[in-house]
């Protein structure tokens, strides 16, 4: 297959040619910037050199319709809804790693993302991209939205939970924390050294765009829940993601029986691991890899259980989840390129 990326100069595009580059069933991978047009690949990113002699090339709709079979857009918000609509006719399959596509209803988009939303027909036609809770719909797919950091790492740690009806709907608290590389590549006073190292940052408090997209998730496992609450923190590593969940139970529930639950839902989803007892996973234990890493214990004396999930953001958050979502709308085993250890120390 010919595949291309579009955002190929940011973090999560250059992600995804490091996979995409040793995929047994890629052929060509083409890479497009509306940033850094004919630029050498390895001069964007040198740790490439003797390894790519790609140049970035101009985004031209028809040329992208006719020469590619799949299409991944790392790009920011805003990006894939102006560009999908007039992609989508064509026979082009197309991965979205931007918010554009997640959110089902217009008005939630316009007002989280504050910017308009793409065509009712292609936020329809999108199917979500979490492979864990949508793997028959990912099959069929022609357009996928792939979801976000935030939510990838949330959703999982709450979906066997939520599920199986167990906990107080209305008591779900995130507490989420992330490297800078979920910022992006563009330099911004915020990432700046000076200001993340030594330091800890709430920031988008109550009004992250991550919101409503865990909520959609998590309503269509259990109607009864409509809102958590989400916190978000930047710290001071490159990559990965902490998300700290809380949650009360709406019965007594052992550790030890509510492990077993989380086991036998993602029995057959590789990408997921569950620790064993008073065992909870950092962030380093993923790094680099498309693992999900989950721990949990219940506290008797409060009632509630505390659930610690983990990803690296850039690749079950990112490009990594884009890839086993290519793999499965192909008919791939989905760990395809991707069943790799992660990076330690």
């Amino acid at each position: 297959m010919k595949v291309g990326i579009i955002g190929a100069s940011g973090y999560s595009g250059v992600e995804l040619f490091r996979i995409l580059n040793n995929h047994p069933n890629i052929e060509k991978c083409m890479l497009y910037s509306s940033s850094e047009v004919d630029n050498s690949y390895s001069r964007t990113f040198p740790h490439l050199n003797c390894i790519s002699d790609h140049s970035l090339k101009k985004i031209e709709i028809n040329d992208l319709s006719e020469s590619l079979d799949v299409l991944f857009l790392a790009t920011p918000p805003g990006v894939s809804a102006s560009l999908t609509p007039a992609l989508f006719p064509s026979r082009l399959k197309i991965i979205d790693l931007s918010g554009d596509l997640r959110l089902k209803k217009n008005s939630d988009y316009e007002q989280w993302y504050k910017r308009q939303t793409a065509d009712e027909e292609i936020l329809q036609s999108a199917v979500y991209g979490l492979p864990e809770l949508n793997y028959k719909q990912i099959e069929h797919a022609k357009l996928i939205a792939n979801p976000g950091c935030f939510p990838t790492a949330s959703i999982l740690g709450l979906a066997p939970i939520t599920k199986e009806s167990l906990i107080d709907e209305q008591s779900i608290i995130v507490d989420a924390k992330s490297g800078v590389s979920g910022a992006g590549r563009k330099a911004s006073a915020v990432t700046s050294y000076a200001e993340i190292n030594e330091n800890l940052k709430i920031y988008k408090v109550n009004e992250h765009q991550h919101i409503p997209e865990i909520e959609q998730a998590l309503h269509s496992l259990n109607d009864q829940i409509n809102t958590i609450t989400f916190s978000t923190h930047l710290i001071p590593m490159t990559r990965g993601i902490m998300a700290t969940i809380y949650v009360k139970l709406v019965h007594e529930i052992s550790t030890e029986r509510l492990l077993d639950c989380y086991r036998t839902f993602y029995e057959h989803s590789p990408f997921v691991r569950i620790r064993n007892m008073n065992e909870f996973p950092s962030t380093k234990e993923v790094y680099g890899s498309n693992y999900c890493d989950i721990g949990l214990k219940v506290d008797e004396r409060t009632g509630r259980v505390t659930i610690v999930s983990v990803i690296d953001n850039l690749m079950k958050g990112a490009a990594g989840q884009a890839v086993q979502n290519f793999n499965i709308m192909h008919g791939l085993n989905e760990t395809t390129s991707l069943h790799t250890a992660p990076i330690f120390p």
